[in-house]
């Protein structure tokens, strides 16, 4: 009975055929992050220049369903898959990340105004915003590509990155290390979304708005994992990582 207890305590948040190949521990999480985020820093490179978006979708797909290849039911639940009955913590989470959405947006146009420098200009380019657009027009775009990017790659991205990298990483170095390390892999990977730009045909970088912008992208990292914890679960970081989209969106359509 005691053995049986203490095999159940510790049984591996792995499916048993990755058991033979991997722990569940920050080797795998480094595993994880170079497997995911390299071939997607050069996917966002790629699209940036030729502007075929496409297998952006198909890196974030992939991001998704990484826990559901590797964990099996209790890792699942380990690293926060589950449901959430704080309905509270998820409307908080929400407002958090719009709201600092809306700050990165005030830095930005303070500073770089409407040139490439600033951050939410560049990625506004790939948004092939047509000009002049306004109206019921305007508003019928700005709701697809809000829809859009409020369930793709909040999905995706908090899956991989507060879930089964962070869980990964908290095995070995805690939560709060973990979630540095994360929060870090996060940050780095989206200099491929500023940072190296594409600007009439050639390739530019820019040090002081990429620091920002990276500093930006760490600094609502942690926000998604404490949206995490303030809900008990993904949904928060989800919720969170959410409203951020929704406000650099609104930014981009009506602000700039």
């Amino acid at each position: 009975m005691e053995n049986s207890q203490k095999r159940s305590t510790h049984d591996p948040a792995l499916k048993p055929f990755w058991r033979k190949l991997f722990k569940f521990d920050w080797k795998f999480g480094f595993f994880l992050i170079l497997l995911i985020c390299i071939p997607r820093f050069v996917l966002v490179l790629n699209a940036n220049q030729t502007g075929n978006y496409g297998p952006i979708g198909a890196i974030m797909l992939i991001s998704a369903i990484v826990p559901f290849i590797f964990l099996n039911r209790n890792g699942r639940k380990e690293i926060g898959i589950i449901g959430t009955k704080n309905i509270g913590g998820l409307l908080m989470s929400l407002i958090a990340g719009l709201a600092f959405s809306f700050l990165l947006f005030i830095i930005g146009k303070a500073i770089y105004r409407g040139t490439f420098q600033n951050w939410y200009v560049y990625i506004g380019k790939s948004y092939n915003i047509p000009q002049g657009i306004s109206g019921n027009d305007k508003l019928i775009l700005f709701v697809t590509m809000a829809v859009t990017g409020m369930i793709f790659s909040p999905i995706g991205e908090e899956l991989f990155f507060r879930g089964i990298v962070h869980g990964s990483f908290a095995r070995s170095i805690g939560e709060k290390k973990a979630s540095i390390i994360d929060s870090l892999a996060f940050s780095l990977t989206h200099i491929a979304h500023f940072g190296l730009v594409f600007i009439s045909g050639t390739w530019h970088f820019h040090p002081f708005p990429t620091l920002i912008w990276v500093v930006g992208m760490f600094v609502v990292s942690i926000l998604f994992f404490r949206a995490k914890s303030l809900s008990g679960s993904l949904m928060g970081a989800i919720f969170c990582h959410a409203g951020f989209n929704l406000g650099m969106i609104y930014s981009i359509f009506y602000l700039l």
